[in-house]
């Protein structure tokens, strides 16, 4: 057993460090940029099962880091959800196939309502239908899933985490995110206060020191 859980955690993190680190990630950061932080919209993720878990939690992420971010679920968006999506929104959809159908249909729907809103997609597939539509596509490698029957989201749900991880991190340091800026947008808990007791021991930026 213990063997077993050596060869997951070997696996999956080669699987990570496999990862194409490509211009499109550069790409997506700054559409991401340009339609938050400069027109004032938001990220708009979304996904199907396991990929929209990891999609909700992307969002939640940057939301507690300065990028406001919700997620969409594919399903309730063609009930009236759909109504959040905004015209200076980004879109960050996650896709493993590629051609996942609720996915497709909600691009469809989004840019009926808003025409030409930015996609960004996490895929596993250069060649599906979605990649047609981006604007940043970010390829997660095709790692080949850890579960032994080779069908359970597993090691390419690392991968959409890790890319998520990668983008909110290189947004951060974008918009000069503080800690005293988490703590504004994190009261609660351990880490409100840990967040806290960070911005009082720091050194307030200067005035045009941050973007």
């Amino acid at each position: 057993m213990k063997e077993t859980i050596r060869n997951v955690i070997e696996h999956e993190a080669k699987a990570v460090l496999n990862i194409p680190v490509e211009d499109d990630f550069v790409k997506a950061i700054e559409l991401i940029y340009k339609s938050v932080h400069q027109k004032k919209g938001k990220l708009v993720a979304s996904g199907m099962g396991k990929a929209g878990q990891i999609a909700a939690n992307i969002a939640t992420t940057f939301s507690s880091t300065g990028t406001p971010a919700v997620f969409l679920h594919p399903s309730d968006s063609q009930h009236g959800d759909l109504g959040v999506v905004q015209e200076n929104d980004v879109l960050l959809f996650i896709s493993n196939s590629g051609k996942t159908r609720e996915i497709i249909e909600l691009v469809e729907l989004a840019n009926r309502l808003h025409p030409g809103l930015p996609l960004i997609l996490i895929s596993s597939n250069r060649e599906g239908e979605l990649v047609k539509k981006a604007d940043a596509f970010i390829y997660t490698g095709n790692p080949r899933e850890v579960c032994p029957l080779g069908l359970t989201p597993t090691t390419s749900t690392t991968i959409m985490t890790v890319i998520g991880d990668a983008l909110v991190v290189s947004m951060m340091k974008k918009i000069g995110f503080t800690a005293e800026d988490y703590a504004k947008r994190h009261h609660g808990g351990y880490l409100g206060d840990k967040s806290r007791a960070q911005a009082e021991a720091s050194p307030r930026p200067s005035p045009g020191e941050r973007e």
